[in-house]
């Protein structure tokens, strides 16, 4: 026989084997597969929302945190450690180890700007943890909130480029958005939308679902490959707002807090220095600016604020009972003693409740004020699935105690957070503090150290940009060793701050101020922990050092152009490709449930709704397109052989009915808004192009419907509308339903009609 032609290199890389014309005279080979040491740890790294320092047990509260607090004793609390002072951007810093603005999100995935910083997406020049952690021989798994993708790349068409699984995990469960209702949370499995596995009647709630998946997810692994390490990034939604948690944890806080908020400060400052979380005369921050002493509050204030702080106390109470549980888990299956566990909040407690609290997040995100009486008529309704609640700032401040400002803010109530590393097998020392200056840019170099891996100088064909954190590594053993991070910036919506050698310079920016009028201020970390003496004044030439510093490590790390437009404005400008870009949508029964980032822009401006309908009997009744949840949004439906469309106006609803029964056969049944001034308009019935009925919609959202998305045939997750149980899905036949929008706020046409 004649030898055979040479062999090409396969897909794996060049064969090293022989290729004969017979397999008697080949020589078989196979690559070696990625294999890490065989002690390698697993690493799971928990993520909180929008918790303060102050709020673990182990840092100074006395919410009952066990969980966390175990993981504490059994490791080392970091009690100078910094994030980001917003969620995708603490998350991209996570899992990068660089510079959230040099990654390309300098705020929140929902948003592209335009420019580098600010493209909502994290570049491919920077590998995420678990891309190399998987082409390094690890199983990658991730529950709960995602954030790091475009929002309105997060529908069933895709692009899928910048979900978990495209970015280096193998499973996901969660939810994509910044925030999702825990009775009824938008649910994401692997690349498709799924339904809540129950209801909240039958005991649902969010946090433990999460933790019920990775149990699965690791079972799964270990079971079958228990010689490979794992990684589990658990993000849980809670403590972000809303508030919620089963009754039996809301019962349970009952009256802890009616103290008020200024005693609360005071019990946990002194907690905080007894434990060492504090350096001795550390001083209490004052009051923000709008957080009025407790004890000055009206009774009825006092009990609104209360009943809200509870909820928020059992959310995160519930939380660490689920947490422990998955560490029950791990130790049930001999896990535990080799896994690093690492546990930190994205940001510091938040502001977005306002002075009074709130009911209703969506007020919030459009500029508006709720009702007081209104929100303690609901009192009730705190926590449960019937409120989205968020507390008032003078306990989002408790959260940050001793810190100044909150949340989005970069003094530290905004960017110091509690951190918790825990190893059995890898720690000498633990139940111990430690006070160096770190980042959360920090933490994938550290765990880089740890399993004695490199971070990779080209991945997938694309060079990737330095790693900027620092490891942490050499304060596992060294707990008065002086910190190797040498600076480190911040910057949120023109907020700006930077830390260098032990002094801070922080700089507080006023919304559509120029920023040449923001005043600096100077303090020294390492002698006031709290940023309570400003040295602006009488060190002007270290301020003068500080902010020049400021400027270098902004050119640096992409933090150009500076940027202080909101939410609002950034909502109105969809980045290219964005389905949101279209005048005309057409959608059709049984597609899935279509996000909030992605749904027509009817929120102040003219447009028309059209289903096409066929109904064979006047029961064929249900909904025909729902928008939105108990806090806002709309639905148009039929019901008692009637056409309804509702509008939810922060909780006040609106409602037209067509006068007339409706026929049976095809039909085109529509609603249309026609605006007659600043968000206001008249809302409109037509059934196959005939006047139906007519209102007056005097108030609507001028910017956000909240989070919750669009169903066609039913209404999934929270209700729209208490006019009707459970999805009332849609029973005669539809065909498609329309959406027609103006190209913007100011047009009418073609919505014109003649009555």
């Amino acid at each position: 026989m004649t030898n055979a032609s040479p062999h090409p290199p396969s897909a794996s890389g060049t064969f090293q084997g022989k290729i004969g014309t017979t397999y008697e005279e080949s020589t078989p080979w196979w690559p070696e597969q990625p294999a890490p040491p065989e002690d390698t740890p697993n690493v799971v790294v928990i993520v909180l929302d929008d918790v303060g320092f102050s709020d673990l047990g182990c840092f100074g509260s006395d919410i009952e945190t066990p969980a966390m607090d175990a993981l504490a004793t059994g490791g080392l609390r970091y009690t100078n450690f910094h994030t980001t002072t917003l969620c995708s951007p603490t998350r991209a810093s996570l899992l990068t180890g660089r510079n959230h603005h040099s990654v390309g999100m300098r705020m929140l995935s929902n948003f592209d700007t335009g420019f580098p910083s600010g493209r909502g997406r994290v570049t491919q020049a920077a590998a995420m943890l678990p891309e190399v952690l998987r082409d390094n021989g690890f199983n990658t798994m991730a529950v709960g909130k995602w954030h790091l993708a475009p929002m309105e790349q997060t529908t069933a068409s895709g692009p899928y480029t910048q979900w978990p699984l495209s970015r280096g995990f193998e499973r996901y469960y969660g939810f994509l958005e910044a925030e999702t209702d825990s009775f009824y949370p938008e649910l994401f499995y692997d690349n498709h939308a799924v339904a809540p596995p129950k209801t909240p009647e039958e005991g649902y709630h969010l946090s433990e679902d999460l933790v019920d998946r990775a149990i699965e997810f690791v079972t799964d692994q270990t079971s079958v490959t228990p010689e490979k390490p794992f990684f589990m990034y658990m993000a849980f939604g809670a403590a972000h707002a809303p508030h919620q948690a089963p009754q039996e944890y809301l019962e349970k806080y009952r009256g802890r807090f009616d103290h008020g908020w200024d005693v609360e400060r005071e019990t946990r400052h002194a907690r905080q220095i007894e434990r060492g979380i504090l350096p001795p005369g550390t001083e209490l921050a004052p009051r923000n600016p709008g957080v009025e002493p407790f004890d000055e509050l009206s009774d009825d204030e006092q009990k609104l604020s209360v009943r809200l702080q509870e909820a928020y106390a059992a959310m995160l109470d519930h939380t660490d009972h689920h947490i422990g549980r998955f560490m029950e888990f791990l130790e049930r299956i001999g896990q535990l003693e080799n896994t690093i566990t690492i546990l930190l909040s994205d940001n510091g407690a938040s502001q977005e409740g306002g002075q009074k609290g709130s009911l209703n997040p969506t007020a919030f995100q459009n500029g508006l004020s709720e009702d007081f009486d209104e929100m303690l008529a609901r009192i009730d309704e705190i926590g449960t699935t019937r409120a989205h609640a968020n507390y008032p700032w003078g306990w989002a401040q408790a959260g940050n105690t001793p810190f100044k400002r909150y949340k989005q803010n970069t003094h530290e109530g905004g960017v110091r957070c509690p951190l918790i590393v825990n190893w059995p097998r890898g720690l000498s020392r633990t139940d111990e503090n430690r006070q160096q200056f770190h980042h959360v840019s920090d933490i994938m170099p550290t765990l880089f150290e740890l399993l004695d891996l490199q971070a990779p100088e080209v991945y997938h064909g694309i060079p990737q940009m330095p790693i900027h954190g620092t490891s942490m590594a050499y304060t596992l053993d060294a707990p008065t060793a002086p910190t190797r991070k040498e600076a480190q910036y911040f910057e949120m919506f023109g907020h700006r701050a930077i830390w260098h050698d032990g002094w801070k310079a922080v700089s507080f920016h006023q919304r559509g101020s120029s920023f040449d009028d923001d005043q600096w201020e100077l303090y020294h970390h390492d002698t006031d922990f709290s940023e309570c003496n400003d040295l602006a004044e009488t060190q002007p030439e270290q301020l003068q050092k500080m902010v020049a510093r400021f400027w270098v490590e902004a050119g640096k790390y992409d933090v150009l152009p500076l940027d202080d437009n909101g939410f609002a404005l950034r909502a109105k400008i969809p980045r290219p490709g964005s389905p949101r870009r279209r005048t005309t949508f057409t959608y059709y029964p049984g597609m899935a449930h279509l996000p909030g980032a992605a749904v027509p822009p009817v929120m102040n401006r003219a447009h028309r709704i059209t289903a096409f309908v066929d109904r064979a009997a006047a029961s064929d009744e249900g909904v025909l397109v729902s928008l939105g949840n108990i806090s806002s949004g709309y639905v148009l439906y039929v019901k008692d052989n009637r056409l309804v469309y509702e509008y939810n106006f922060l909780g006040t609803r609106y409602t037209v009915t067509s006068q007339d029964e409706l026929p049976l056969g095809p039909a085109e049944l529509t609603f249309d808004f026609i605006k007659t001034g600043d968000v206001r308009g008249v809302g409109r019935l037509y059934v196959s192009g005939m006047p139906a009925g007519k209102t007056d919609l005097p108030q609507v959202l001028p910017h956000f419907f909240g989070w919750q998305g669009l169903d066609v045939g039913r209404d999934t997750l929270s209700p729209s509308s208490p006019s009707y149980d459970g999805e009332f899905a849609f029973a005669g036949k539809l065909d498609r339903v329309v959406f027609d929008v103006a190209p913007d706020e100011e047009g009418t046409e073609p919505f014109e009609r003649v009555d």
